[in-house]
């Protein structure tokens, strides 16, 4: 309650703000050398200043118009060696589908520039989530990754589920667990999305999105650039891009490529080799093409390799009220672990995406469809022992292939029209087959037993968004999707010799669809030029589906239904002392109905229901401030309340009032940095940044082991920039203080297993850019 109240008191000084700093505004600006936060959300003037293309979102503007992309960054670093104020540069989204100053949406949004992404070492999505407030990665394994902003997310990686809260490249949907690949470099900036995404993206997802957006080619100059990183594990990465303008301007080719490799962070010390190493390979390559000034064209192609030994895995309790607690041996040592056989973790995964857009006398015409295939292969020893540690010895895996593809086509207003709007139509399909393997020896000799899974999902939706200026200082913004999901799924457990997760064997064919209508309405309030007010309620909807590993044929034909959220929000960004110092801040509640939750039973069997309901609160808080020349302090801060309430997990058990998994309540980062300017026009520049979340239950019961303490991250880097710009070298290390947690855990079988995250890294990484 007290955290209620200090919440409530922070929004009540940030109103106030707002008037009190209209005068401030006037006061003449302090000369000062424009510095980058670390962190913090920048962009230039010119890209503030840049029409908002509400459909084309990224795809490089044709030569011959006023203002290309290169032409913005050439105008956004004149403008910042001509400030004198000092200000905290703005970074440009595209959350709601069109180009606007971060500080101007109103929508709770966390965004990583080039830059920060770059030199906060932010290479894929759990580096993102350990810098976001709201949002929490969880590895299960670390190349399946689960997402969850604001205590909403899913353990659910059976084909005929989905995540809660989701990611998109691109704008295009990333389906699958196991999809979610890709590697930050060359990318223009990172958009973390909180709160139910009801009519603008892809599907719908309760939770919220993390939208990576890459950069395009540049139609007027040949550029290019290359980064070199070693460090301790035999650290060794290497990235670079190309940029090739031709056919005099009309046409672009962008070539981007990285190779990231580590030896194993954990030694195996009954097989002699070593787990949790990395061997990620990635290559992006895109066209662009404007045959005139009204019509452009792009055409992408990606592709991830991914090579990992492990998890290692460790078992770290033992459940006293079971029989079988006798048989496991505890190790709790991050280092090492004693598994019979060191796994794989392998994938391969690409995509093709097209983009067009013809601009009309009334609006723009956007055609965006995509293709991508997944291949998942994964078997690994899941309680981390060998005979002589562990009398029972568990292994297994899911390795999974699935295709997709999404059309979706939509009209946008023009950049000059004062009613901003977009309407659309979009499907979805996906075919995913999965083969869920257990091998269970308990001293008799190996058992195998395999669930067979195959998925078809055929998505459709039409969706409308508009935001209507009433005066010269309110807008109110309206949006409405209609979604309809349509699932068949064949599940069979007849492969096998054994069963131990089913009681019985069972080859179905069963099929299920949900409909939904979801929405947004709200307004936003400026009342001067530097402060914005606004109130959102969204709604949400995540599908219903089938449950992955059941006991019984009458559990597998039982489909869960969908689930929903509902999104009160009201907010405030402002920027003050000429923007020098930007506070925003984000009170919600949230309604959570039909939350779909796994019950994993005793005997082993998973089974997906609908549990309830759950109310979430929380506050937000982004605080970036530039106190005198050279210095800069970013610091967020997340405080979520999760509790469900309404949860009958038996007859005899009910969880209401329990809190929500993996939510903690406070969630803070601060990154502080200070650039010392050389003679000769470098800069170096000492940077950190300091992450705290606190206590996280695992398990909805909220007792036994499945339990995560605070946890305490600190980053450090110092960057020499040289005086052209053109190279930088990087000192960097992480997690410092050597901090341990576990990043997933399970407990059956009489144990509770888990897995560690990285120990303490550093290297050094040189850039170079043309």
């Amino acid at each position: 309650m007290q955290s209620v109240k200090l919440a409530a008191c922070a929004w009540s000084v940030a109103v106030a703000a707002v008037a009190a700093s209209s005068a401030t505004q006037a006061q003449a600006p302090v000369e000062e050398a424009p510095v980058e936060a670390p962190l913090g959300p920048q962009v230039s003037q010119a890209e503030a200043a840049a029409p908002a293309d509400a459909a084309s979102q990224d795809l490089p503007a044709p030569a011959a118009a006023d203002t290309s992309e290169a032409d913005e960054a050439a105008a956004s670093e004149a403008a910042g060696d001509a400030r004198t104020d000092g200000g905290i540069e703005e970074v440009v989204v595209t959350a709601q589908r069109r180009k606007e100053k971060l500080q101007d949406v109103p929508v709770t949004i966390t965004a990583f520039t080039a830059e920060q992404l770059s030199e906060a070492r932010i290479v894929a999505v759990q580096d993102v989530a350990t810098r976001t407030p709201g949002l929490v990665f969880d590895a299960f394994p670390s190349s399946q990754p689960r997402l969850a902003v604001r205590g909403i997310g899913s353990s659910d990686r059976g084909a005929a589920g989905d995540p809660s809260s989701a990611v998109f490249l691109d704008e295009v949907y990333l389906g699958r667990p196991a999809a979610v690949a890709f590697d930050a470099f060359d990318v223009e900036r990172v958009e973390v999305l909180k709160g139910p995404q009801g009519t603008l993206y892809g599907r719908n997802v309760v939770g919220g999105a993390v939208n990576v957006i890459t950069r395009k080619p540049d139609f007027t100059k040949f550029d290019a650039g290359a980064q070199v990183t070693v460090g301790n594990y035999a650290r060794a990465e290497d990235a670079g891009f190309v940029n090739v303008p031709f056919a005099d301007g009309k046409a672009a080719i962008r070539v981007a490529g990285a190779v990231r490799q580590h030896d194993g962070y954990t030694e195996n010390n009954f097989t002699g080799g070593r787990q949790d190493d990395q061997d990620d390979r990635s290559l992006r390559v895109q066209l662009a093409y404007n045959p005139q000034d009204s019509l452009r064209l792009l055409f992408s192609l990606d592709g991830t390799r991914s090579r990992a030994a492990g998890p290692g895995q460790h078992v770290v309790d033992r459940d006293p009220g079971s029989p079988y607690a006798p048989l496991w041996t505890i190790d709790r040592n991050r280092n090492y672990t004693a598994g019979s056989f060191e796994g794989y973790l392998n994938k391969e995964t690409w995509g093709s995406r097209l983009q067009g857009d013809l601009d009309l006398s009334f609006a723009t015409l956007t055609y965006l469809g995509s293709y991508r295939e997944l291949d998942y292969r994964e078997s690994y020893d899941f309680d981390g022992g060998n005979p002589s540690t562990n009398r029972i010895a568990i292994s297994g895996g899911a390795p999974e292939k699935s295709h997709f593809y999404s059309n979706e086509l939509r009209l946008s207003s023009l950049p000059e029209s004062s009613i901003r709007w977009v309407a659309g139509l979009f499907t979805f399909t996906n075919d995913t087959n999965r083969r869920d393997t257990l091998i269970l020896d308990t001293g008799r000799g190996p058992g195998t037993e395999t669930y067979h899974q195959d998925a078809t999902l055929d998505s459709y939706a039409a969706y409308g968004d508009v935001t209507i200026p009433v005066g010269e200082m309110w807008h109110v913004i309206g949006g409405i999707r209609y979604s309809k999901d349509e699932k068949d799924y064949a599940l069979s457990n007849t492969e096998g010799p054994n069963l131990f997760r089913a009681s019985e064997r069972f080859d179905l064919q069963l099929s299920d669809s949900w409909d939904a209508v979801t929405y947004r309405v709200g307004g936003d309030f400026k009342p001067f030029k530097d402060h914005l007010l606004y109130a959102m309620v969204s709604r949400g909807f995540k599908s219903g589906g089938f449950s992955d590993t059941p006991g019984a044929a009458a559990e597998a034909s039982q489909s869960f239904k969908p689930e929903y959220a509902t999104n009160y929000e009201i907010g405030q960004k402002s920027s003050f002392f000429g923007g020098r110092l930007v506070w925003n801040n984000t009170l919600y509640w949230m309604d959570y109905t039909d939350l779909q939750t796994i019950n994993v039973l005793p005997d082993l069997t998973k089974v997906t229901k609908n549990a309830g309901a759950a109310t979430i609160k929380g506050y937000e808080t982004y605080f970036n401030w530039r106190p005198f020349a050279g210095a800069n302090l970013m610091t967020t801060y997340a405080w979520t309340d999760g509790t469900f309430d309404k949860y009958d997990f038996s007859p005899e058990e009910s969880y209401a009032g329990n809190r929500l998994t993996r939510l903690p309540r406070n969630k803070v980062v601060v990154s502080p940095s200070y650039d010392v300017l050389a003679s000769s026009g470098a800069i170096v520049r000492l940077a950190a940044d300091y992450r705290y979340e606190s206590k996280i239950y695992d398990d909805d019961s909220n007792v036994g082991p499945e339990f995560r303490p605070p946890t305490h991250f600190v980053d450090a880097r110092v960057i020499y920039i040289s005086p052209s710009d053109h190279w930088t070298v990087s000192f960097w290390g992480q997690n410092l203080t050597d901090e341990t947690t576990r990043v997933f855990q399970g407990t059956f079988l009489g144990a509770t297993f888990a897995a560690y995250n990285p120990p303490r890294t550093y290297g050094v990484t040189l850039t170079w850019n043309l």
